[in-house]
């Protein structure tokens, strides 16, 4: 088989967020690699959870993400971080990681792009990916037809994959994001990239597999 690389991300993850440049940079780099991103069901909570939750934690985070990955979090997104009371976000990966599905089906060859415009749209732009609207400027960008889209968004179909890949990502044993591994056979695994990682690291990494097939 030929190796297959599975990027198992979060479109909730800060880090993911930071790792996108590199993993662009990896899939623009290698246009005959088979590139599978996984949405990994970071944010799945029983009841629905405000931001404020989870807001002390990004706001000593995000810097260490701003400094390692050199990306920047955006004012609309920090906004909400920084004033959680005032904020109407409930943050679930449910929502965009079965847009990712949809996407996926209809352009498999920019699945790593679609992912990280998902991420751009929270963490930079300060979208709220629980909302439809939050997906409409990508449908526009990527010359998606929206009755289609929404009506998929909405659709058990869809919904069911989006739950596969959550337990696909459990099942590849992964624990946090974003986590990158490569499929060289039916049965063998290589991790790449476990936490952020830099894009030195890994094309040093794929590189080296690479090198024990040919």
């Amino acid at each position: 088989m030929k190796p297959i690389l599975f990027y198992c991300y979060d479109a909730y993850c800060g880090w993911c967020y930071g790792f996108s440049p590199v993993i662009k940079r990896i899939a623009a780099e290698n246009p005959d690699l088979q590139i599978d991103v996984l949405s990994g069901g970071m944010v799945l909570p029983e009841e629905p959870t405000p931001i404020s939750a989870t807001a002390g934690y990004i706001q000593a985070a995000y810097k260490s993400v701003e400094d390692y990955a050199g990306v920047k979090f955006g004012a609309d997104y920090l906004w909400h971080i920084n004033n959680p009371d005032l904020s109407d976000w409930f943050p679930h990966s449910e929502k965009p990681a079965i847009a990712l599905c949809i996407f996926k089906e209809i352009y498999p060859q920019r699945q790593v792009e679609f992912a990280c415009d998902l991420q751009e749209a929270l963490h930079s732009e300060g979208r709220d990916l629980t909302d439809d609207e939050a997906y409409r400027h990508l449908l526009e960008k990527y010359a998606i037809q929206p009755e289609m889209f929404y009506e998929r968004l909405h659709s058990e179909e869809y919904k069911e994959q989006a739950y596969y890949e959550f337990s696909l990502v459990k099942q590849l044993q992964v624990t946090g994001f974003p986590c990158v591994l490569m499929q060289v056979s039916e049965s063998k695994f290589h991790l790449l990239a476990r936490g952020y990682t830099s894009y030195d690291d890994m094309k040093q990494r794929i590189d080296a597999v690479m090198a024990t097939l040919s």
